[in-house]
């Protein structure tokens, strides 16, 4: 509580993960994200259809065994960790501010937590949604989700959010600390350090989406701060999805490509996750070191994303109390 005796929060917000590995919970979790006109910016007229006849038909059974593959005790990757995340920010912020944590689809989702907050005391609310590279399909889409809950309120708490911080040097310090932590315990030294970026349609940053242009610098810059490693830093776009041509290079061909021209030790990192999940844990630990071994390759290591670890918690620390200036006295 602060000196004025005003509750503030701040509300973490990652992407989303179905209740269960099962079709049906798969199903419903699809249902809502690829629902959001901010993923697919196609008409709904003509997306709906094919949504509802045909890819909810196909892909919750195939998802379904993907999720299967990564799911915890405690639950999907990206829930527990955001959850342990949310905890560990807590814990570092103590009576500065309440901490919540949601998802902008599935459970739990923004709108009740954002209720409860309130319900708490809170009149001031950071609302930080965990992407550092900004994109209309996930930072805004957030935003959208807690402008919905707020038009149903009315009494309004005070709202901030955290910018994209892409570019950050907390970020770029933190990124490059854990990273070398996790070379150094790896049992051989990589020849390629791959950064792997959640990809999006090329179509997005044609329409001026800064998200390209965001994993761009971002790139740049950690490889900058890792110059002087014996490896060579490449940069690629993963979890294609549909026909569009997506942002490239894709990491699947890349993995191959660099195994096949004599790449035989390779690490990858997914520096624009702040979170382990299905496209970390599946997708690159598992497919992508499948895709680099089959190719030629010898040794292959997914490095975690800065999850709860003490690099990454120092950072959100760091930022939410910059963004929390002005409204806590006493931090």
């Amino acid at each position: 509580m602060s000196a004025t005796g005003r509750q503030r929060g701040v509300l973490l917000v990652n992407l989303g993960t179905p209740s269960a590995p099962t079709p049906r919970a798969v199903r419903r979790y699809l249902a809502e994200f690829l629902s959001d006109p901010r993923v697919i910016e196609i008409p709904a007229l003509f997306w709906q259809p094919i949504l509802r006849g045909v890819i909810l038909n196909t892909r919750p059974r195939k998802s379904a065994h993907a999720y299967a593959q990564v799911w915890t005790e405690a639950g999907s990757p990206l829930a527990a960790i955001t959850a342990a995340q949310a905890k560990a920010l807590q814990d570092r912020l103590g009576n500065a501010a309440l901490v919540r944590w949601a998802m902008r689809y599935g459970e739990p989702a923004i709108g009740p937590q954002l209720a409860e907050m309130l319900a708490k005391g809170c009149d001031s609310i950071l609302i930080a949604p965990l992407y550092p590279q900004y994109s209309g399909a996930t930072t805004a889409s957030a935003m959208d989700a807690v402008g919905t809950a707020l038009a149903g309120l009315r009494t309004q708490p005070a709202i901030r959010t955290l910018p994209p911080y892409y570019a950050d040097p907390l970020y770029i310090a933190a990124l490059k600390a854990d990273i070398l932590r996790q070379l150094a315990m790896l049992s051989f030294a990589p020849e390629v350090l791959l950064l792997s970026f959640h990809g999006m349609p090329e179509r997005t940053h044609r329409l001026g989406d800064p998200y390209y242009r965001h994993c761009l610098e971002t790139a740049r810059l950690l490889g900058e701060a890792l110059a002087g490693g014996a490896f060579r830093v490449e940069t690629s776009f993963q979890s294609r999805f549909g026909r569009a041509k997506w942002l490239e290079p894709a990491t699947d061909r890349i993995l191959a490509a660099e195994a096949r021209q004599g790449t035989r030790r390779l690490a990858i990192v997914a520096p624009g996750f702040s979170a382990d999940c299905l496209e970390t844990r599946e997708e690159l630990a598992i497919r992508g070191c499948a895709q680099f071994l089959a190719a030629g390759g010898s040794d292959f290591a997914a490095l975690d994303c800065l999850n709860d670890g003490e690099a990454g918690m120092a950072m959100l620390e760091a930022l939410a109390r910059r963004e929390l200036a002005g409204w806590i006295h006493d931090t």
